[in-house]
């Protein structure tokens, strides 16, 4: 049996919020404006409700099994071998998950903030504090999201209120006058970055079982995240207007350069920057969290400890070579990550809930 992942129902809420915003502040509006064009916001609010039918799918093959993690009950439910070839599939998916945060991290800060700085220098030191705190755990790593959580929704804040001036709500005209098909396309693609990785938190078994509370906290994290996406998507439009928010990477990167406050308040893109920074590093700890973990549960070591060496050297060098230039990402993003992040979001724990209520029929006869 695994160790008890003792915090609580709020840390593991706010862990979901941060993870939910993630890389997705920085890049979504971009992908959403690509899409439905000045109807990017539609995208978004169908992305959250159907958003929190996926976290319901997810809370009920987990209520199945409520002590168990997703390596645990896969092993459970399907039998010992293929239970282990699907937990391998989905440790592959929570590796890869992280190798790309971790190269979007260097390609930002070379691209934006410091261009002469190798990347492969910005990959190591980060990965170097990922795994820092994945040695300490996932409790303490829980208590500082904790700490840094007002940090966030003040600089969350003064990116909404500081660029209201600059509205104008002609940007958001004509209304819906985007066909279905690029809203689906875009609701898909909030989909698979805000929500289908949140299947790495079947990983984490707060204080050693699931319950009501943590159900619940599960919706509240995702709801608030996604609250946090939206705000940020239509400001970015009502700013900059569809086409420029198309254009750019990074559209609210440059939304908070547009803020200035002369004699007062300059560069605000800083706060930007910091409330990104600190949003993915927890992404990219939940991601690597799930790897190691069910590494350790795959292979019956008491913890993951010894394998966080290997696994960082081997994230770094992952990151180097994932994305051979930003034109291949983009187009990775779009046709490959998501319908992959759609299987293991979707359509695997939904194959799991349903052989798991079938077998469980079973258990209860014998």
């Amino acid at each position: 049996m695994h160790q008890k992942v003792r915090i609580s129902s709020g840390q593991f809420s706010i862990l979901v919020m941060l993870n939910t915003i993630g890389t997705t502040i920085l890049i979504v509006p971009a992908g959403l404006a690509a899409e439905a064009k000045q109807d990017a916001w539609i995208p978004a609010i169908l992305g959250i409700g159907i958003g929190l039918i996926v976290i319901t799918l997810h809370n009920a093959v987990g209520s199945l099994f409520p002590e168990m993690t997703f390596v645990e009950y896969c092993k459970k439910i399907l039998g010992k071998w293929a239970g282990s070839l699907v937990s391998i599939g989905f440790i592959y998916f929570s590796f890869i998950g992280a190798s790309t945060l971790v190269w979007v991290m260097g390609n930002f800060l070379v691209s934006q903030i410091m261009p002469e700085t190798p990347t492969n220098v910005i990959y190591i030191f980060f990965v170097m504090v990922v795994v820092y705190g994945l040695r300490l755990g996932l409790e303490p790593i829980a208590r500082c999201a904790e700490i840094f959580l007002p940090w966030v929704v003040i600089f969350f804040l003064l990116l909404v209120l500081l660029p209201l001036p600059e509205v104008d709500f002609k940007n958001l005209q004509p209304v819906f006058d985007t066909t279905p098909t690029p809203i689906i396309r875009g609701t898909l693609s909030f989909l698979s970055v805000a929500t289908m990785p949140l299947i790495v938190f079947q990983m984490v078994v707060p204080n050693g079982k699931r319950s009501k509370r943590t159900n619940k906290a599960f919706y509240i994290g995702n709801l608030s995240g996604n609250f946090i996406l939206i705000t940020i998507t239509l400001l970015t439009i009502l700013v900059l207007g569809a086409e420029l928010t198309a254009r750019n990477n990074f559209p609210s990167f440059v939304l908070a350069k547009k803020v200035t406050i002369t004699g007062f308040l300059e560069r605000i893109e800083v706060i930007m920057a910091l409330l990104w920074f600190l949003t993915i590093y927890f992404k990219t700890s939940s991601y690597c969290y799930a790897c190691l973990k069910g590494l350790a549960q795959l292979f019956a070591l008491k913890d993951y400890n010894i394998l966080t060496f290997p696994f960082g050297m081997t994230l770094i060098a992952y990151s180097m070579i994932i994305y051979p230039n930003v034109t291949y990402a983009v187009e990775w993003d779009t046709k490959t990550w998501i319908p992959y992040s759609i299987m293991y979001g979707i359509f695997l724990p939904l194959f799991l809930y349903i052989v798991a209520l079938i077998r469980k029929k079973k258990w209860t006869q014998k």
